[in-house]
């Protein structure tokens, strides 16, 4: 049987994770004899839905306070004792696990260096184990990862440590590689996979919609900050907008607050939810895939899990984008909606009153069907075939 390990240094949200727990199941459905183990700083890994043959090592948790800034979550332990309990960890299951394939998720040498024993350690003693790295479709703005990535030695790493690099997106919509200023040593082994495609069970949103009540031709809108660590500007101004829209205009709204919203910004919306008609408040689900499904539009953030299920959904959505510490979310939503695939409006920018007015839009407008079959969603089925091409072939690619 054939090892994978699967670096997700997860100090943000739930993007990393539930991105990284996609590819593992797509991995474990379509290659034999696949055994997989799952390295994580998530702190609600345990709330997720794990597929068979893939166990989890759960790391400290480290939080973001701001661009490549990072503390200690719940320890009180410093930063570097922290990542120096995290890098020890991931060292003794490289050690025992002994993989045949490490794939990381985002950062060459991990959260602030945290791989480099790893990494040491399989190039003496595991030499023939392959790596690749993932990457999303955008990072953040090309002048900061540039100047990251020279300073932190990662265009270096890419070079030496690994065997593919693994672009999720499209290169029409944001071309990394020159984005990014990536050497011409490592253009060969850069790919883009296009962007992964969310499957929903259509029994599931059946259900959904009678348990909701929904009535025929009548309309649920969805609105999803993602983990909601810093959604609670989305969820206030949305259900103040609720307040400025005209009686009976008809259409139905589940909130899903996120688990990381912090837990008196969750209360103060749950008790407004409550007081406004047609209104469903749930702090988590596990069906968010099939909750958008069920629904008739969608106002989000722009996370890339999130952007995906709307893609792969086809939904009619108003996207308002995180644009700081980091500006991937806006540079993602930005080029997207300039195909024509949803509304974007900049948080500075939010207002209720502009929120309502969209909100009128959303309802009534058809889903962008031409705009959205521009979108490559076979990023499951590259890495797939990737991944077993490294793993049963001698061949280096």
């Amino acid at each position: 049987m054939k090892r994978l390990l699967v670096y997700s240094h997860d100090t943000f949200g739930l993007g990393n994770v539930r991105r990284m727990l996609a590819i593992c199941r797509h991995l474990l459905e379509s290659i034999d004899d696949l055994s997989i183990l799952l390295v994580t700083g998530s702190a609600v890994i345990h709330s997720l839905r794990l597929p068979d043959d893939l166990d989890y090592i759960k790391l400290p948790c480290l939080t973001r306070v701001g661009r490549g800034e990072y503390t200690a979550k719940y320890l009180s332990s410093s930063l570097e004792e922290v990542v120096t309990l995290r890098s020890d960890l991931i060292l003794a299951a490289v050690r025992n696990f002994k993989p045949d394939l490490l794939m990381v998720d985002k950062k060459p040498l991990g959260v602030k260096r945290e791989l480099i024993p790893a990494f040491e350690y399989l190039v003496e003693s595991l030499p023939e184990t392959k790596k690749i790295l993932i990457l999303r479709d955008v990072l953040d703005q090309p002048r900061i990862i540039v100047s990251n990535w020279e300073r932190n030695g990662h265009y270096e790493a890419i070079k030496h440590l690994y065997d593919r690099v693994l672009i999720l997106g499209q290169r029409e919509i944001f071309d990394a590689i020159k984005e990014y200023s990536f050497p011409v040593e490592v253009i060969d082994k850069v790919s883009f996979c296009g962007y992964i495609k969310k499957e929903s069970d259509p029994e599931k949103s059946l259900e959904i919609r009678r348990r909701l009540l929904i009535e025929d031709g009548q309309q649920l809108v969805l609105v999803t900050p993602g983990g909601g660590e810093d959604g609670y500007q989305v969820i206030d101004t949305y259900l103040s907008a609720l307040d400025l829209m005209p009686p009976g205009s008809g259409f139905r709204t589940v909130v899903v607050s996120g688990p990381e919203m912090p837990d008196d910004q969750r209360e103060l919306l749950r008790k407004r939810s409550e007081l406004l008609p047609g209104v469903t408040f749930l702090d988590f689900t596990g069906d968010l895939v099939d909750l958008m499904s069920a629904s008739d539009a969608v106002v989000s953030m722009a996370g890339y899990n999130t952007i995906c299920e709307i893609v792969s959904m086809r939904k009619k959505a108003l996207v308002i984008p995180r644009v700081r510490p980091t500006e991937e979310q806006w540079m993602r939503a930005s080029s997207m909606s300039h195909l024509g695939l949803f509304k974007v409006i900049h948080p500075d920018h939010l207002t209720p009153h502009m929120l309502a007015l969209e909100l009128r839009n959303l309802v009534e407008c058809p889903p962008a069907e031409i705009a959205y079959s521009q979108i490559n969603l076979e990023a499951l089925p590259e890495i797939a075939g990737t991944v077993s091409t490294l793993l049963y072939s001698h061949a280096t690619a």
